[in-house]
């Protein structure tokens, strides 16, 4: 199916990123119906993509949007947001950590923001229906659910010895984030199936491309929603430098994420009517929410050099350990350096974690700028409830030019002082034994004091401050842009349908109201899965 006429579906979804994977493989195990998938980017074929400690090589390459963000005042700098163009999306690019937040991010989406159907006992099931554990079962995991999540098939001992540093500081040993409770450190699972990462094209889409009622379009970048009246009826694309048109008969679902669906949105004259004027967009629904409430965690690193260890990147990615990765699926090439971490609460003492920590013995991320001559220990240290609200808008009225990404870090001091105060454990963490002996010195905020090799001691709030300012990046977490609920700035109801618009929904990170405690990968493909449900209860009723 590849002529520049039109059409017809039952369903077209756009963007096969981990929610749209999701709904390709639900809605076309109806026989029924027709399904068109479109994806910017190209197939999943590259090894790097499936090997776990490759997954830095990914950002930049033809897998990756490469976007950034405006320059951000308070740091003085853009920042690098890596977000997946391929099959698999970002699940196809990111950390594999498998996490799902907690009882209080679902209980406020219902409570605070009117989505009603969207509290904890409500989405429960559908994290246990898309699992397959390898380890854990009921009642909080499923075992025989598409997306496989294991016990990584590898650990290097300096995770192990954090983490047992951690319990002697006075963390809970927490072998299950996902189950009652996330609060405690613990080694993280991760979405990889034998030491392969497992994506959501895996786990959903290759096991549907044979099915007859399922299309599939790479190198399709969509460019606008065309709308009869208030009805969404098709979707114009690029493909191949030819611009071609999908009708949907039912339905047509953004799943582009947190920046490309708000995008596509306000390329159809869906969004704010002055923000669309003002690029010289006519306005067709005027939904002011669109592209605002964007929330993202941001992380910022403490590193240490160390002795008498080695590190994952500099000395074990050897052609031996890739060849026993291919052969065996394990060794140091099935790390995804984010090994080890923790919840817990730094500001008030309370049950609720207000800061993860993620980290491993490489230097993890150190946004891409610093590439240490000496092996490292890296622990990164994030907020998990920002106050901080961005935008996603428009830079032109040229659907191929990246959006204006402006999450405004840092301009609510409260976020910061939860940081600080997060940085402030993990300087308390690395004093203890048996992590403390691997410590040769501080590498990063660099410090004359070298108590015991762990030093910082001596900074004050405004040098880590100031550290945090020059080293954060993102978590890669963005959500919110076209958030759920029932206030003046929402986007969609609670069955995702776009307000003002009939035969449109989002389905992705976009629509969460507020940020998750934790990694969004495992709450994306969750939506994805309560949508479809309804999607196909609508249908049938």
């Amino acid at each position: 199916m590849t002529s520049s006429g039109t059409k017809g579906f039952d369903y077209v979804i756009v963007g096969a990123g981990s929610a749209g994977c999701v709904l390709a493989d639900r809605l076309s195990r109806d026989d029924r119906v027709r399904v068109l998938l479109l994806e910017a980017g190209g197939p999943d074929t590259d090894e790097l993509i499936h090997i776990p400690a490759a997954l830095g090589m990914l950002f930049g390459s033809p897998a990756d949007w490469g976007y950034r963000t405006v320059e951000q005042s308070r740091p003085g700098r853009t920042f690098a947001w890596p977000r997946g163009r391929t099959l698999g999306g970002s699940s196809s690019i990111n950390v594999m950590i498998y996490i799902r937040g907690n009882r209080h991010d679902y209980d406020g989406w219902r409570d605070q923001h009117g989505a009603q159907g969207w509290g904890y006992d409500d989405v429960l099931p559908y994290f246990v229906k898309s699992e397959s554990n390898s380890r854990l079962g009921e009642p909080y995991h499923g075992v025989d659910g598409p997306l496989h999540v294991e016990d990584r098939a590898y650990t290097h001992d300096l995770s192990r010895c954090w983490l047992d540093a951690a319990v002697a500081w006075g963390l809970d040993h927490n072998d299950d984030f996902a189950g009652a409770s996330p609060a405690g450190a613990g080694l993280y699972q991760v979405t990889c199936r034998h030491g392969r990462r497992w994506s959501a094209a895996d786990a959903y889409l290759h096991p549907a491309l044979d099915r007859p009622n399922l299309t599939v379009r790479t190198g399709a970048t969509a460019t606008k929603i065309t709308l009869s009246g208030s009805q969404a009826v098709g979707v114009t694309y690029l493909r191949d430098g030819q611009e071609r048109a999908a009708r949907a008969e039912r339905e047509i679902l953004l799943c582009g994420g947190s920046i490309n669906s708000p995008q596509l949105l306000l390329l159809s004259g869906i969004g704010d009517p002055v923000e669309l004027r003002a690029v010289g967009m006519d306005v067709r629904v005027p939904l002011p929410g669109v592209g605002r409430n964007l929330q993202d965690h941001v992380m910022v690193p403490v590193v240490w050099e160390t002795r008498d260890s080695t590190d994952v990147v500099r000395d074990l990615l050897t052609p031996d350990n890739l060849e026993r990765w291919r052969t065996h699926g394990d060794g140091p090439f099935a790390s995804n350096y984010g090994e080890v971490g923790a919840f817990l609460n730094v500001t008030d003492g309370g049950g609720r974690p207000d800061v993860q920590l993620v980290g491993g013995a490489t230097a993890l991320i150190l946004n891409g700028e610093e590439v240490p001559d000496r092996p490292v220990f890296t622990m990164n240290c994030y907020p998990l409830n920002p106050q901080t609200r961005g935008t996603i808008r428009l830079a032109s009225t040229d659907p191929q030019a990246p959006p204006r990404i402006d999450p405004r870090y840092f301009a609510v001091p409260a976020d910061m002082s939860v940081l600080v105060a997060g940085l402030r454990a993990v300087i308390g963490i690395a004093h203890c034994a048996p992590f403390a002996a691997h410590l040769a010195r501080a590498y990063l905020p660099a410090s004359d004091d070298l108590d015991g090799g762990v030093g910082m001691d001596g900074m004050d709030d405004a040098a880590l401050e100031e550290h945090a300012r020059r080293w954060s990046a993102t978590a890669y977490h963005p959500v919110g842009t076209c958030a759920m609920g029932t206030g003046d700035d929402s986007v969609v109801n609670a069955d995702l349908e776009v307000h003002g618009v009939e035969r449109l929904r989002v389905v992705d990170a976009s629509v969460m109201p507020t940020v998750v405690s934790g990694n969004t990968n495992a709450p994306t493909i969750m939506i994805a899965e309560k949508a479809a449900a309804r999607i196909a209860e609508t249908t049938s009723g």
